[in-house]
């Protein structure tokens, strides 16, 4: 009878065995866990943990998402054990960041979700994400600029423009999340972003589009056309205004004051 080190040792060579040969292309879940978990414990069997993780998390995605806090809640799960699980988050975060890297991310609210839901699904509290781009709409940089409740009183769109200003950014992608899981926006959330679009117009910096995150769903302002009709509203709201001192020129001419 084979000793039961030898057993373990063997099933973990055929797992890496079968997935080099054909990727994961008939595991079980709880399989491509415990590859995982074999690259921080290389000589731990770590099937039956693998198999409490799937139990816990019910699914592999969720499995994937959990922290490594959650992870070792469970029996025989340390550090090293969840390394692999770990490794493989950060290693997808970084592939989804480096995607929407050189694309017109405005035409992509889906991969800003993928890439920053992992990161702002679990916050207790609201936080404004700025990603601003250059006039070939690339990523520039990505910056956390206000926490807490995200509304038109507690987000200055001067600082906002300033900011986009310091980074030399031609366009603005905003991103907050609602912790109660619901992307719906409030009121408040379409004044503030109808307040940004209006300071971007004025300074001429476009603002592309304005990602609320919720549980596993996200509510896009452009994909609902609402920025376009921000960007209508302060048009018109310029031309009125050309009107008007169009209106008081011609007074001033007639009356030789702005008198009516």
């Amino acid at each position: 009878m084979m000793p039961p080190n030898d057993k373990s040792a063997g099933h973990r060579k055929r797992l890496r065995e079968k997935f080099i040969k054909s990727g994961l292309t008939g595991f079980h879940d709880y399989e491509i866990i415990e590859l995982l978990l074999t690259l921080g414990s290389p000589r731990k069997d770590c099937k039956q943990q693998a198999k409490e993780i799937i139990k816990r998390f019910k699914t592999l995605r969720e499995a994937l998402e959990a922290s490594p806090e959650e992870l070792q809640q469970i029996g025989g799960i340390g550090p090293h054990s969840a390394f692999g699980i770990k490794l493989v988050q950060e290693v997808a975060r970084e592939f989804l960041k480096e995607k929407i890297i050189d694309k017109p991310i405005y035409k992509s609210a889906k991969e800003i979700f993928d890439y920053l839901y992992h990161s702002m699904r679990d916050l207790t509290k609201e936080v404004f994400k700025v990603i601003y781009l250059n006039s070939q709409n690339q990523t520039i940089d990505t910056t956390d600029l206000f926490e807490g409740t995200v509304n038109s009183s507690s987000i200055s769109p001067r600082e906002v423009i300033e900011s986009a200003i310091k980074h030399n950014a031609a366009s603005l992608i905003f991103v907050h999340n609602h912790p109660s899981g619901n992307p719906e926006p409030s009121g408040s959330d379409k004044e503030l972003t109808r307040d940004l679009v209006f300071a971007g117009s004025i300074m001429r910096i476009k603002v592309l589009d304005h990602i609320i995150i919720g549980n596993n769903r996200y509510f896009s302002f452009a994909g609902e056309g609402l920025i376009e009709q921000y960007e209508l509203d302060f048009l018109n709201l310029k031309m009125r205004g050309v009107s008007e001192a169009k209106r008081r020129l011609y007074r001033a001419k007639l009356f030789g004051s702005e008198r009516p």
